[in-house]
């Protein structure tokens, strides 16, 4: 009886033991994850920050590509309405040159 009790024992003493270094490789393991999902959370974040104001900026250098050509236009056929009038004005006789 006495050999009975203490295998007994000696196996209760080895399964609390495999469930203590269980619970440590757990815990461990839960800590790790949780490190592994926050960098990779942070790590998104930085990215999703870093292509919103990428894409900020490419729309502000679209936009201003867009102006200057409208203004480049505007100044070219500002140029020929002067230089049309200046030759209907020369040519009635209105103003000499």
């Amino acid at each position: 009886m006495d050999v009975l009790k203490k295998g007994f024992s000696i196996a209760k003493e080895g399964v609390v033991a495999a469930a203590e270094k269980t619970k440590a490789g757990v815990e461990e393991a839960a800590a790790k994850t949780k490190e592994g999902v926050m960098y990779v959370g942070t790590k998104t974040k930085e990215n999703v920050v870093s292509s919103v104001n990428t894409a900020a900026q490419k729309s502000t250098e679209q936009a201003n590509l867009v102006g200057e050509t409208a203004v480049a236009g505007a100044n070219q056929i500002s140029e020929k309405t002067v230089e049309g009038l200046e030759s209907v004005v020369a040519s009635t006789g209105l103003v000499t040159r």
